[in-house]
């Protein structure tokens, strides 16, 4: 009888066999390498996860980001969770996400910084999550604004309500990817509105993106948010460019 019970271990369960099925015609694999080691409801394995150069800006003051800001708008405290570079993971990350319509890596990495952020004094007090906003038809080409996503999986974590419609792009900006900050400045200079101030009164908001360079898009629609009165604006980002 203890061989017969020994035996019936080692057959393979019909579920074990359903899995290893779907498995093989479906496979679950990594969103960075490609790697089909990984947990059944993971995106990335332990490698990439382990590889995301991560900043730290959370944990202290007058970081890199803070300082784009130095003289151009009064910011409360800034952050941005992992460092950008051509041809590395995050960048293919990021690109799964914003033109691949990957909304679940850009929900996992917005978590990632949220439980981050939510262990930093500087980040305690935040009102409102605000999703840097797209021009409208800019938005209904890509079928979402990745910023809004990131507030979502943000919001998940921390638990502060997402505000959007309040701040809106009311003009259409060229793509700033090859301008210089003269340029890019120029390029998002008043384009930005808010629609119901009085919503925002004495409220210390974080505006969300997924990528920051310069910091000019981000800094024209925090000089139109700073008029509010008794407003506080922080600002968060997924990525940066270099280190």
């Amino acid at each position: 009888m203890g061989k017969d019970y020994i035996y019936l271990m080692q057959i393979p369960s019909l579920k074990s066999l359903f899995s290893s099925a779907i498995h093989l015609f479906y496979p679950h694999i990594c969103t960075g390498c490609g790697s089909d080691l990984l947990a059944q409801d993971a995106l990335l394995c332990i490698k990439c996860t382990n590889d995301l150069p991560h900043t730290g800006f959370d944990k202290y003051a007058h970081n890199k980001i803070e300082r784009i800001f130095y003289g151009r708008v009064l910011i409360t405290a800034a952050h941005s969770e992992l460092y950008f570079a051509k041809g590395e993971l995050v960048q293919q990350l990021i690109h799964e996400f914003k033109y691949k319509g990957n909304k679940e890596i850009g929900l996992y990495l917005s978590r990632i910084m949220a439980n981050n952020m939510i262990n930093s004094s500087r980040f305690s007090n935040i009102d409102y999550l605000i999703p840097l906003p797209l021009f409208a038809k800019k938005e209904f080409m890509r079928g979402f604004n990745q910023a809004e996503i990131i507030c979502d999986g943000m919001s998940e974590i921390m638990n502060i309500p997402v505000l959007t419609k309040n701040v809106i792009r009311k003009q259409y900006t060229e793509t700033q990817t090859k301008k210089h900050r003269t340029e890019r400045w120029e390029n998002v200079a008043e384009s930005f509105k808010i629609n119901d101030p009085e919503v925002l009164h004495n409220k210390h908001v974080l505006l969300v993106d997924d990528v920051i360079t310069t910091g000019a898009t981000l800094e024209a629609c925090a000089q139109v948010m700073q008029n509010i009165p008794g407003i506080k604006i922080s600002i968060a980002t997924l990525t940066t460019a270099g280190k």
